[in-house]
């Protein structure tokens, strides 16, 4: 008699599973500094567990900035902490930015973290303090209107991305034009730039351009970009680079196809 094989014995080993941790990101625009201007970002860990959290500065260049009095990034909040922090930045300017990337270690937990901010200008003998409000980037956001329509003075554009994003800008003194018979987009009628300009914003940089030039009495501001903030500024004293963020006005994104 032939004796039958032996059976293969095979073990099966239940690896647990990994915890897929994620990211939750805040932008924090528009802070100034300089000989008469500080910004600070605060941070609050509002749950019952510690939190890690990357601060993340940005000069107007795009290039980084670290914090004052810290070696690194990387901050950790124990639960209902708080903690306040400054860019190193000795040029003047209004338009570094903070990134807050607050790490969240599990699927099952949600984002904890409380960011605020508040710009401080010393005006002749007094020292003013403006909130700084959170904003989070749009792909390919876009603002138009008229100027008599529009409360503030410049807009703000943020390159978050680390790849270069476009910015159109169009300064129309009300003329209109269409193009017939191409198509029912093109017959509609439009604002006839009697300036405009086409630039690149380099990753993670900053611009500021008026919403009026000349004579001028329409602005269309379109981007094209992965990650890109627009905010209104009003500034608040003619002697200091002071502003405030009007967060009554909207702006227009890409909507993303349904899947």
């Amino acid at each position: 008699m032939r004796r039958a094989p032996p059976l293969a014995c095979c073990t099966l080993i239940l690896l647990p599973a990994v915890a897929q941790e994620r990211f939750v990101e805040s932008v924090l625009p528009a802070l100034a500094y300089g000989p008469k201007c500080s910004s600070t970002v605060e941070l609050r860990n509002l749950g019952d567990r510690p939190v890690t959290v990357e601060v993340e500065g940005h000069r107007t260049t795009g290039a980084l900035a670290p914090m004052a009095g810290r070696p690194s990034m990387t901050v950790h909040l124990n639960a209902a902490e708080r903690a306040s922090y400054k860019l190193q930045i000795e040029e003047e300017t209004t338009g570094a930015w903070i990134k807050i990337r607050e790490i969240v270690p599990s699927p099952r937990l949600t984002s904890v973290v409380a960011v605020s901010g508040n710009t401080e200008c010393l005006v002749r003998d007094q020292l003013r303090s403006t909130p700084r409000e959170v904003a989070y980037p749009a792909r390919n956001p876009w603002f138009s209107g008229n100027v008599s329509e529009i409360p503030s003075e410049e807009i703000l554009v943020i390159n978050t991305a680390e790849r270069p994003a476009t910015a159109w800008l169009c300064y129309s003194a009300g003329n209109l034009y269409a193009v017939p018979g191409e198509s029912p987009a093109s017959a509609r009628l439009s604002p006839l730039c009697s300036s405009d300009a086409i630039v690149q914003i380099p990753p993670f940089g900053t611009r500021q351009y008026p919403v009026q030039r000349g004579s001028s009495s329409y602005f269309s501001l379109k981007t094209e970009g992965a990650a890109i903030i627009l905010q209104m500024l009003r500034p608040l004293d003619a002697t200091v680079r002071m502003y405030s963020v009007d967060s009554t006005i909207t702006f227009g994104r890409e909507v993303a196809p349904e899947k």
